[in-house]
């Protein structure tokens, strides 16, 4: 009987079973009951210290979920309890087919629960415990999915912190699925808060996770890149009995190549793992998007990922159709059929065949004898030093085109360049890889063709400066760029809707695809009118003009501002007006004119307080007598207009 497969647990904190049987080997309580009135528990599927996996069932939508209930101990912590719903609901959000779903969340007696799409398969642990290390290829197939599902979580907002072969789950189908995002964030910022716990298998925790407890994409990146080096090499690059020896060596040591370990393993996965776990976050890929890039690149090179072998890692698979012909040992006999005889015939007697004629014979084989000898006189020298010498292709990769020229021509190989790519791993003129590879066999003489690097991809942000907001678009996509978000700002340069400047500015290198901002001209900031009043009409003018108003003037009388002193001004002081806009200034003329009174036969202290209140000034011609004290002659006559302050002359008698 088939032994079935062993369903996977969405979850990499529990411990895996040890048959395909989903049945422990100790009775667990809750198996059989039904959770929170709504998930009956069918089977225990795997235990660890932070949850335990159930199979269960869904009785109201009627699907089998995996189910984990978290351990009681992390249950009594309410902080916990909190942060757990918000990255459960937050997670919950995350779809992605390389991603395990997250359908609900909830408490049971307390203890909360995930419930989560359950996947028939596998974990990448129990690949490589059954088949220890994996090819490149083989290795590369798993990694680009795990490569997606951290990149469409990192989009998210998410960051993974525990990326490691118990989390990579690899169904009966072959899909590969990436499981507890959210959970792993929520159990580390609380129990690094409350107890001072490194959560997350030491071997695969990044540098800055183990000094500072800061993770981020590049956290993730690293875990990868681990993953990687385990499934080529069917080991960590750092292992002690002591989990603080290992943190300490991930802090303080380099991961090393994975070719010391395994020297079949090409270049190209060497610079793959070097890049994504060096120890500065700077100098890894910055986010799964990049390193993933990089292995599609890779996979293109190689040939298809064999089946896996439990026996070997050079598994041969051969055509069912070459099978079958080599299973028969050859063609079958032709079949052989005979007529019945017709009453009274006899069987002809078989015909002898007719004479050969003599030949020399001696002659023939001693021709043929020469023949194979200068045959294989020729043979030989074609293989050994003739157009058929083989030679082994060696290894160009990562050299400039001269170095590889020479170490080409000293084994009698040339150098052709068959092409050029973008990398972010290798420096632009060298070389990313050879066809044939280093260590195949080549003929003697032939060209092996090689691709150069062209570099990271990067192109520089063209000047968008003055140009529409469509027109700034197409000029960044032609530059292999995207227009991100428009914002606006005044300008006084820069036409109302053009482009003022744009993040990252004009010139910047930047990765294909790479958004950039726009800032778009609002035109001239408004100009505030000032207080102008009092102001001299030529200042008030200077001023407003600097400011790129028109200004227009008119002139009235003011008791209160001198003569060419600025009264008011339309708009007032205070409003704001578009630069280009017209301000009216109202410019005083002095003070109105006084109409001079009738003044003749008045009294003459009568007389000089009416021309005091009227604003006039008084000069009194007194003779040496007076007989009347009053006004006989007034200069100038009455009805007279004056401006204010005008002396008005009066003579007494």
């Amino acid at each position: 009987m088939e032994t079935p497969a062993q369903p996977v647990r969405p979850g990499g904190s529990a411990e895996p079973t040890l048959s395909g049987s989903a049945v422990p080997a100790i009775p667990d309580p809750l198996v059989g009951t039904l959770v929170d009135g709504r998930y009956r528990i069918v089977a225990r599927l795997a235990r660890g210290g932070m949850a335990t996996v159930y199979e269960a069932v869904d009785t109201r939508l009627d699907r089998t979920v995996a189910l984990k209930v978290m351990s009681p101990a992390l249950a009594e912590d309410a902080e916990f309890i909190a942060r757990f719903r918000r990255e459960a609901r937050a997670a919950a959000q995350l779809s992605h087919p390389h991603v395990v779903a997250v359908f609900d969340q909830g408490e049971a007696d307390g203890v909360p629960y995930l419930a989560m799409e359950f996947v028939a398969g596998r974990t990448l642990r129990d690949v490589l415990r059954d088949y220890g290390a994996l090819t490149p290829e083989q290795a590369l197939t798993i990694l680009d999915p795990m490569l997606e599902a951290l990149a469409a979580a990192h989009n998210a907002g998410f960051v993974h912190r525990d990326v490691k072969p118990e989390n990579i789950l690899i169904s009966d189908d072959g899909r590969v699925k990436v499981t507890d995002f959210g959970l792993a964030r929520a159990v580390t910022n609380v129990t690094s808060a409350t107890q001072g716990m490194l959560i997350g298998t030491v071997a695969y925790l990044s540098p800055e996770h183990v000094e500072r407890g800061d993770a981020d994409a590049r956290s993730d990146v690293y875990g990868a890149g681990i993953c990687l080096f385990e499934m080529v090499t069917g080991q960590v690059p750092f292992a002690a009995e002591n989990p603080l020896t290992v943190a300490y060596q991930h802090v303080n040591a380099d991961v090393p190549p994975a070719s010391s370990l395994r020297p079949t393993i090409p270049p190209d996965v060497d610079a793959l793992i070097a890049t994504a776990t060096r120890r500065d976050p700077a100098a890894r890929y910055p986010d799964s998007r990049s390193f993933l890039a990089d292995v599609r690149r890779i996979r293109r090179t190689m040939p298809p990922p064999q089946p896996m072998s439990r026996t070997t890692q050079d598994t041969l698979v051969v055509p069912a159709d070459l099978a079958i012909a080599s299973a028969g040992g050859g063609a079958p006999p032709a079949a052989v059929t005979a007529r019945p005889l017709a009453p009274g015939e006899r069987p002809a007697p078989p015909r002898a065949a007719p004479p050969r004629p003599r030949k020399r014979g001696w002659l023939i084989a001693i021709l043929l004898l020469l023949l194979a000898v200068g045959g294989a006189a020729v043979a030989g020298w074609y293989l050994a030093a003739g157009p058929g010498k083989q030679v082994a292709v060696p290894g160009v990769i990562g050299m400039d085109e001269a170095a590889a020229t020479s170490a080409l021509q000293q084994v009698g190989l040339t150098l052709e360049v068959s092409g050029e790519e973008f990398s972010e791993t290798v420096a632009k003129g060298l070389i990313i890889s050879s066809n044939p590879e280093p260590g195949a066999s080549a003929a003697n003489g032939s060209s092996i063709g090689v691709v150069l690097s062209l570099g990271p991809e990067r192109y520089a942000v063209p000047v968008v400066t003055g140009l529409t907001v469509e027109e700034a678009g197409a000029a960044l996509a032609e530059a292999k760029l995207s227009a991100g978000s428009v914002t606006e700002e005044y300008d006084a340069v820069v036409a109302v809707g053009k482009v003022v400047s744009s993040d990252p500015p004009a010139g910047d290198e930047l990765k294909p695809g790479t958004v950039v901002k726009l800032v778009v001209s609002k035109g001239p900031k408004p100009v505030k009118i000032p207080n102008l009043a009092g102001t001299p009409v030529d200042e008030a003018k200077a001023q407003l003009e600097a400011a790129g108003l028109i200004v227009t003037t008119t002139e009235d009388f003011s008791t209160e501002y001198a003569e060419g002193e600025v009264v008011s001004s339309t708009p007032g002081k205070g409003e704001k007006v578009d630069v280009g806009s017209t301000v009216a200034l109202v410019v005083s003329k002095g003070p109105p004119p006084v109409e001079v009174p009738y003044l003749i036969d008045m009294p003459r202290q009568d007389a000089i307080d009416l021309l005091y209140s009227l604003g006039l000034n008084v000069s009194v011609n007194e003779p040496p007598v007076i007989a009347l004290d009053r006004v006989i002659l007034q200069d100038p006559s009455s009805g007279t207009m004056l401006p204010a302050g005008s002396t008005v002359t009066i003579t007494i008698i």
